[in-house]
């Protein structure tokens, strides 16, 4: 590792919070080289690229691009489309920030002899006991600590948060306050930055180049976007759906069916292209097994029965009790019944306010399942 210096390396999209990252890093006195990372252009847009280069132009700092496109490609869109073919629920801008962004900033970083990594994200970091965590930023509805639960200290103890402490709204005065209105006013991205409304839409478009590149998706190939069966639990024909890629475990709208009841989506069945349907009760699960965790600290998480579980990003927290199986899976004891969790999912684990690990969900079982029955 090389000498902390007072340089930093700052991930800059064009938006308004890695801007003004950029702007608060610059008055706290480090030398800012802004990377723009080429991961997705939607209907080939560019604009992003420029607002961000003017940008570094008018604070005066070095800005270089990073053109990553063939790498977001084979690990996160053909990541996205393959956790969809085999009936569960992939959590790209996890995998991303985890795996890709932040290590790129680093490797980048090193190369260029700058010790700081930044962003414009919306956390906080803190060191406890010789440690680094990630904690939750001072705008709770912003807060996004649930993407980082992948990085290990080689990181974290390079990154510097500069959005952590300030509010979106302040950040917004922040930069209208200094003269950069365009900054000020822009909207926020929403979604997957490469389909940020319908994910249908765009793995209907992909699984066609998939197949124009004769990218294989195994036995499940045939049943893509083919007509198949909603079912009940006894496995009774309810009606025709679409194809089941396109529903998710705990889906209630978009359906495409009537009926006298609300049903929910339960289970999905590519090798059959059957999706099943049940009541909301029938979502319930008691435990979850995660694979491809990341743990920050094993003192703080394991067995303690106050730790704290989110498989989503939006304010949605459990109690859960935490142990690592025989073979090396996370298992997640919840101490209340939790719906709608997919296979493909992420979970991340909290405790006191800092952020302590998560994993990719493998399975959900509930109280009634063999295995958990089996060990009672």
């Amino acid at each position: 590792m090389m000498e902390e210096n007072k340089r930093v390396l700052l991930g800059m999209s064009g938006g308004t919070d890695s801007s003004v990252a950029a702007m608060r890093l610059l008055e706290a006195g480090y030398e800012v080289t802004g990377v723009t990372f080429r991961f997705y252009e939607l209907n080939d847009s560019t604009e992003y690229l420029e607002d961000a280069r003017h940008l570094a132009g008018r604070l005066g700092i070095r800005h270089i691009t990073y053109d990553a496109r063939e790498i977001f490609r084979e690990q996160i869109i053909e990541y996205f489309v393959r956790e969809y073919m085999v009936g569960h629920t992939p959590v790209p801008c996890t995998l991303c920030n985890n795996y890709l962004k932040w290590p790129l900033l680093s490797k980048i970083a090193d190369e260029m002899g700058i010790f700081y990594i930044a962003t414009g994200h919306y956390v906080r970091k803190v060191k406890v006991d010789d440690t680094y965590y990630i904690t939750y930023a001072a705008d709770s509805d912003k807060d996004q600590t649930f993407f980082l639960w992948g990085l290990k200290q080689d990181i974290l103890q390079r990154m510097l948060l500069p959005m952590g402490d300030i509010t979106k709204v302040e950040a917004r005065a922040f930069a209208a306050g200094r003269g950069f209105q365009k900054v000020a006013v822009k909207r926020d991205s929403l979604g997957v930055c490469f389909c940020p409304m319908d994910y249908r839409s765009f793995l209907k478009k992909w699984l066609v180049s998939f197949g124009q590149h004769q990218v294989s998706f195994g036995q499940f190939w045939s049943a893509q976007v083919s007509r198949g069966r909603f079912v009940d639990e006894k496995g009774d024909f309810i009606a025709w759906h679409e194809g089941y890629p396109f529903y998710t475990i705990g889906q209630r709208r978009g359906l495409g069916i009537h009926l006298n009841r609300p049903v929910f989506v339960k289970e999905i069945r590519p090798e059959k292209n059957e999706v099943v349907l049940s009541s909301l009760q029938a979502l319930e699960k008691t435990e979850m097994l995660l694979k491809d965790w990341n743990i920050v600290s094993r003192e703080r998480l394991l067995g303690h029965p106050d730790v704290i579980v989110k498989i989503r990003y939006r304010k949605q927290e459990n109690h859960c009790t935490v142990t690592i199986t025989p073979d090396n899976l996370l298992h997640v004891q919840l101490h209340e019944p939790l719906t709608a969790i997919a296979s493909g999912q992420a979970a991340a684990f909290y405790k006191d306010g800092l952020l302590l690990g998560g994993g990719i969900i493998t399975e959900a079982l509930s109280a009634t399942h063999p295995l958990h029955q089996q060990k009672e």
